[in-house]
């Protein structure tokens, strides 16, 4: 029977025993796995598409919440899309705010020390609204929920690896579909001949310099101002584009001749919308995957000069 070891018993093994320590790493590492698996799957949480199935059957409705990122909150939606479609009942959506963030590696983060605030909340609320698998979405208060979407993050699920729109799939078996769009806009024609920018400054692939850029004329920025900015030093004629809400830049993303993002917040309604998208993948967090047509990514300088003048030139 495995028991777990305290500090000192951990460093003596360490340092007496290296074979016993690593079998003991492996077999703590088996247990926090398995006690992930059991506090997710206890029977009454809404964990299988037949639990949510029959309480669809007898309440009528399903009331879940999320607590963002913004962009773990549209990676969610091809689940809840998929829970709507195959119980067909009333799906409510509602965003916990004020949810700790932590940082890892980077000095800053648009909304500082939490994942949703009030304002992020209603301009995303603005973009989540008018799609059709959603009838109702709002601010948690004191509501009832009957899935919460959070529990990825109880420590069982790897988030630096594999697909962030599977995460809410593994915590109710319910599957996506990913390969088509699960976001609804009109594009804004204007941007037609214009490419989109997004680079936030996590998630970067440092070997990567878009100084090539310059030989594009056509070229906005959506983003923080500091973002903005910091890409301004490398291409001087990029022009800032500041959005009211994200249906706002879902538009202007749709109707843009291509969209360049790493993995942030805009490349997320990129992959939702699949419009024409470029992603910058980084080499430390490899956990946003294009799915479904139109869909490119890259680890090197020269496969993303070869994307762009490809996608350049196919409007």
């Amino acid at each position: 029977m495995f028991k777990k070891r305290n500090l000192i018993s951990r460093l003596w093994l360490k340092h007496t025993d290296k074979i016993r320590y690593k079998q003991y790493k492996w077999e703590l590492r088996n247990q926090k796995q398995l006690a992930f698996a059991n506090f997710i799957t206890e029977a009454e949480k809404l964990t299988s598409p037949a639990k949510i199935k029959k309480y669809a059957e007898q309440n009528g409705r399903i009331r879940l919440s999320h607590s963002g990122n913004a962009g773990d909150i549209i990676y969610a939606l091809p689940t809840i899309e998929a829970i709507r479609n195959f119980t067909n009942v009333k799906i409510e959506l509602y965003l916990r705010l004020g949810q700790p963030l932590i940082l890892s590696g980077y000095n800053s983060h648009p909304l500082g020390n939490v994942m949703m605030n009030q304002k992020m909340a209603e301009m995303l609320i603005t973009l989540l609204k008018p799609q059709p698998y959603i009838d109702l979405i709002d601010i948690h208060t004191d509501q009832i929920i009957d899935i919460d979407l959070d529990y990825f993050r109880a420590g069982g699920i790897p988030l630096d690896k594999g697909n962030i729109a599977r995460w809410c799939s593994y915590l109710t078996g319910v599957n996506p579909v990913l390969w088509k769009s699960w976001l609804n806009v009109e594009p804004d024609k204007s941007y037609s001949d214009t490419i989109v920018m997004a680079r936030s400054e996590r998630y970067r692939n440092y070997t990567i310099n878009y100084k090539f850029l310059n030989d594009y004329q056509n070229i906005v920025f959506i983003g923080v101002e500091s973002e903005f900015i910091d890409i301004k030093k490398t291409i001087p004629h990029i022009q800032w584009v500041q959005v009211d809400d994200f249906m706002q830049m879902a538009q202007i993303i749709a109707g843009a001749k291509f969209f360049i993002g790493n993995q942030s917040f805009p490349y997320s309604i990129a992959e939702g919308l699949k419009v024409p998208r470029i992603l910058e993948t980084s080499f430390e967090v490899i956990n946003v995957v294009p799915e479904g047509g139109n869909g490119y990514d890259f680890f090197f300088q020269e496969h993303l000069e070869s994307l762009v003048k490809t996608l350049d030139e196919q409007k």
